[in-house]
């Protein structure tokens, strides 16, 4: 079979797709072959044969360990041929070629995860006794080996893997330990000979490399219960400290031999990941490590003669070291009752008290403000020649991997716990730098800068300390009427600080000026960092709790203006993001207010949406602007419908890729669309021939809810289309999940149902018809651990389906009967229905449930009933006259009305009709409450039908039977009952 293999892995490198397919094909046939993989094996370990035969080779084996290796896989590898490939793998270790010894050791990685150490006992055993041996390529590939393996069952989580990985650990953390010590020494010793071959060096350090991420791999995951009783382990911690020194003074004598320093900058790294990630995952045994790591990281980081040693990489990790000390929670004071994690904070706490001596933070503040926070040379390039850029790296959250905002991250971590000393060299600082500087003066005007953001990062921590309204109305104002290309650097640290202070401390008086300030800062004569830097600033200022929209009405006009010519101007997709998210806000905060300036961006949304084809995110904001800009212009929404329609049908759609991305915002769009339109349009119900497909696609928790609502609102909007054949399509998805739907997640659902009863209530019935069994069969369960709004939507559908449809309230019984089947009969489902209604209830407890519940009870009070009603008369009645006892008031005349009658409800209608026929009332609610002229919990008096059923019982029975009937009341009930009607 080698033969074959290797002339079909020559044809599945092929540039030509008519040689390649058939090769491809042929190698999925042998995937499933017995012999197949140890075919591949036997290629990839034949030195003679092409790199790139042997390459892929090697691939189709990695694959095939993915796909069939597991021992239940759908044609999995035979035990028998696993058993030799697992010999074979580890039979020699000299693969020439390091891509391919790479790959290998990652292949030999995934098999040691899945059967070492039980079906591969011998494969760390090998290992260890290769890396022992004198022939080198075989050390380096076995090492290389070790470390994949290592890696792999050091990710396992399982109770057992995880003992039997702290096992491992005990038996060779010694070895690898004095494998790296002596690797280290030989690599420090050799690079210390000026006449040492650059290649000896090199490969001292990767070997050195490799046992130190072994290592890690050890320490961090190994266990051994508590780290500090391995003292191979805290021998290890402890030497990284020197060893991180003696090697960052050796990159600076390579460096200047002109030696490359890149592998050695990852062995200086992997030190200082050592330490924090044993501090992330062991902070108890930590603990004695605190001060020389303090010491380590001020030395290097905050010192003159420490920084001209070090890189940025190893800053960045340093300083997080520190960072993670100061905010670790196991680090810091839990409660006055001792415990062991107290007993560690405490310990912590004083450890730290003892090192940040005021002198030391003192200096730490102050590098940190004078020298992290200054925007360098390339900051400043990047701002000139990519300037959109900029702004949106200067706005993420890097602090792991970026240097400034890593220093800030630390700075926020730090000031808080040491702000009585801080606070004052802040301060000084910004005495020292506090007027306006020479625009000439670039390292005055960089140094401001940093001041600026240092008391912005702090704001809330310098209350007390600053007079923001002061500073705002002087300084801050006239640094914002400077004309000089050099103060933009200021001028959009003023704009930042603002933002950061105005929701801190700021007088609402001067709210409009902040307005006026940032206006400015927007004009298009502004450079565009401030620009955007100053519509950030507006958009917190809008955000505020204390927000007054008559204040910002003035300044309506001219805002959406420039933020609208800012968001043509720029052009990458984030930094339009930016600005469409600022103008979406303002469209939210001035609603309906917005109409007379929106029409440029009406315009202008249609072709940032097709230039934005392929940048979903962009897309996903465009929607999200439309949903604000739908609401705010309400049933003049009609002049985008052409617009909205387009790209909902984009994002709902299934068969379009960009879905995936769109669904969420594009649902909600939709939504807004149809609540505040005010007739349907044909490119509306277009649209809901997507609805079935989505509920038979399965929509998820963020989804679902917003598809029922828009179910409800074509209900609502379009009654007769929803009745046709679109209308059962969308029923039959809504059964078909609603078997999956928990019990919190059917009340939209239950809702849904219960709006297209009052809509149709005939029609609605015959259409719900195949739900409704599902509904009394919750009923009729009426199980203890239902949800109590679950059960109470499921007692008024079932109350609305008997008082306006009988028949198909007995067919769904009849229906019902033959689900549940056994000696079951429509008199024993009726029975325990009502057993389960009267007995429930007090479940419902608004009142239009409750009265809906009353009237379907009434309507049960005739001749044509069961038995089981006129066996429950009493509870009946004790049942209509507690609703009557909650829904009756007495009017002036000392007449008793139900209070849920339109006819009663008049003063209250009148009272907000302002509110309701005006600003607060979208289409959506208003087709709602025009569903109350036709609802019977609206039209219909409880207590006239309960009186007319009793009276028309009386005539129809014999009235003894009646008087019988009524004699059961108990005495306070039937009082109740004689307040309200006549008997």
């Amino acid at each position: 079979m080698n033969a074959a293999v290797i002339d079909v892995l020559q044809r599945a490198g092929s540039q030509d797709p008519n040689v390649l397919k058939p090769a491809e094909g042929m190698l999925r046939e042998w995937e499933t072959q017995s012999g197949f993989y140890t075919a591949l094996c036997n290629v990839f370990s034949n030195h003679s044969l092409p790199v790139n035969v042997r390459w892929m080779a090697l691939l189709y084996f990695k694959n095939g360990v993915e796909r069939y290796w597991r021992k239940n896989a759908p044609n999995g590898i035979a035990e028998e041929e696993k058993e030799f490939l697992r010999r074979s793998l580890i039979a020699s270790f000299d693969e020439p070629v390091n891509q391919l010894a790479t790959h290998l050791a990652v292949v030999i990685g995934k098999i040691a995860r899945l059967d070492c150490p039980r079906e591969w006992n011998t494969l760390i055993p090998t290992l260890i006794e290769v890396i022992g041996g004198q022939n080198s390529i075989a050390k380096h590939r076995s090492l290389l080996t070790l470390h994949q393996v290592v890696k792999t069952l050091a990710s396992k989580r399982l109770m057992a893997d995880l003992k039997l990985f702290e096992q491992l650990t005990t038996n060779i953390f010694n070895f690898i330990l004095n494998l790296w010590n002596t690797y280290t020494e030989s690599f420090l010793i050799l690079a210390s000979n000026p006449a040492a071959p650059e290649n000896q060096i090199q490969e001292a350090l990767e070997m050195a490399l490799l046992s130190l991420r072994i290592l890690r791999k050890l320490t961090v995951n190994g266990s051994f219960n508590s780290l500090s009783k391995s003292e191979d382990a805290m021998l290890f911690l402890k030497v990284i400290f020197p060893r991180a020194k003696a090697c960052l003074e050796c990159r600076k004598t390579l460096m200047f031999r002109g030696i490359q320093v890149e592998s050695l900058e990852k062995f200086i790294i992997h030190l200082t990941k050592v330490l924090n990630e044993s501090l992330n995952n062991h902070p108890k045994c930590y603990v004695e490590f605190i001060p020389p790591s303090l010491e380590f990281t001020v030395f290097y980081c905050f010192t003159e003669e420490g920084k001209s040693l070090t890189f940025e990489k190893f800053v960045i990790q340093s300083l997080n070291l520190m960072k993670m000390i100061l905010i670790h929670s196991d680090y810091r004071r839990l409660s006055a009752t001792k415990g062991p994690k107290d007993c560690v904070a405490q310990r912590a706490h004083e450890l730290k008290q003892e090192f940040f001596t005021p002198e030391i933070l003192k200096e730490i503040c102050s590098k940190l403000v004078t020298h992290y926070f200054l925007l360098t040379q390339e900051d400043l390039q990047m701002w000139d020649t990519d300037p959109e850029n900029f702004t949106v790296e200067d706005a993420r959250e890097l602090w792991k991997y970026n240097l400034r905002t890593c220093t800030q991250s630390l700075f926020l971590s730090i000031f808080p716990q040491s702000s009585d000393v801080m606070s004052g060299v802040l301060m000084e600082l910004m005495r020292r730098y506090h007027q306006p500087v020479d625009p000439n003066d670039c390292q005055a005007i960089l140094m401001k800068d940093a001041i600026y953001l240092a008391v912005g990062l702090v704001a809330f921590d310098l209350y007390d300390e600053v007079d923001f309204d002061q500073w705002f109305s002087t300084t801050l104002r006239q640094e914002l009427e400077v004309k000089s290309n050099n103060y933009r650097i200021i001028k959009r640290r003023v704009c930042w600080i603002i933002g950061k202070w105005a929701r801190v401390k700021l007088s609402e008086k001067l709210i409009p000026e902040l307005y006026k300030m940032m206006i400015k800062a927007l004009s298009s004569e502004e450079d565009l960092v401030v620009r955007l830097e100053a519509s950030n600033t507006l958009k917190q200022a809008l955000d505020d709790f204390q927000f007054h929209i008559d204040e910002f009405m003035p300044f309506l006009e001219t805002t959406f203006l420039l933020l609208f010519n800012l968001l043509r101007e720029v052009t990458e997709c984030d930094t339009k993001m930016q600005v469409l998210y600022v103008l979406s806000f303002v469209i939210e905060r001035v609603g309906n207010d917005i109409q007379p300036y929106i029409g440029p961006l009406t315009t202008y949304l249609p072709q940032l949406w097709e230039i934005s084809e392929t940048h979903n995110m962009m897309r996903c904001a465009i929607i999200s602007t439309l949903v604000h800009y739908v609401k705010a212009l309400r049933s003049e929404c009609i002049i985008v419908e052409p617009m909205i329609v387009s790209m909902v049908s984009l994002s709902c759609d299934l068969n379009q890729d960009a879905h995936v991305y769109l669904m969420e915002d594009g649902l909600e769009l939709w939504l807004a669309l149809l609540e505040n339109i005010s007739t349907p349009t044909p490119g509306i119900m277009e649209l809901f021939k997507n609805m079935p497909a989505l509920l038979d696609s399965g929509l998820d928790q963020v989804t679902f809810k917003p598809a029922i609502n828009i179910i409800q609102a074509y209900v609502l909007l379009s009654p007769r289309d929803f009745a046709g054949e679109l209308g059962r399509r969308v029923i039959e998805g809504i059964r078909s999940i609603m078997s999956d739907l928990q019990s919190q997640e059917s009340l939209p659902v239950m809702e849904l149902l219960e709006t297209i009863l009052k809509v149709a209530p005939e029609q609605g019935a015959q259409l719900i018809k195949p739900i409704l069994t599902k509904i009394f069969k919750l009923v009729y369960l009426g199980e203890e651990y239902q949800l109590i709004m679950v059960m109470s939507m499921g007692l008024i559908i079932t109350s609305r389906v008997l008082l306006n449809t009988r028949d198909v309230f007995a067919q769904v019984i009849s229906e019902l009967v033959k689900e549940i089947g056994g000696e079951e009969n429509e008199g024993t489902v009726m029975t325990r229905i009502i057993d389960v209604w009267l007995v429930h209830m007090s479940y419902v407890t608004q009142s239009e449930g409750m009265k809906i519940l009353a009237l379907a009870l009434c309507s049960l009070l005739n001749a044509n009933s069961p038995p089981v009603v006129f066996q429950n008369f009493s509870t009946i009645i004790s049942s209509i006259v507690e609703v009557l006892n909650d829904i009756m008031r007495v009017d002036d005349r000392e007449c008793y009305i139900d209070s849920l009658l339109l006819v009663n409800t008049v003063a209250d209608e009148h009272a907000t009709s302002a509110e309701e026929n005006g600003q607060h009332k979208t289409e959506h609610q208003l087709r709602l409450k025009r569903l109350d002229f036709d609802d019977p919990v609206r039209t219909v008096c409880l207590k006239e039908f309960l009186q007319n059923q009793l009276n028309t019982l009386r005539r129809i029975m014999n009235t003894n039977q009646f008087d019988q009937m009524i004699a059961t009341l108990r005495p306070e009930i039937d009082q109740q009952l004689r307040e309200y009607i006549t008997l």
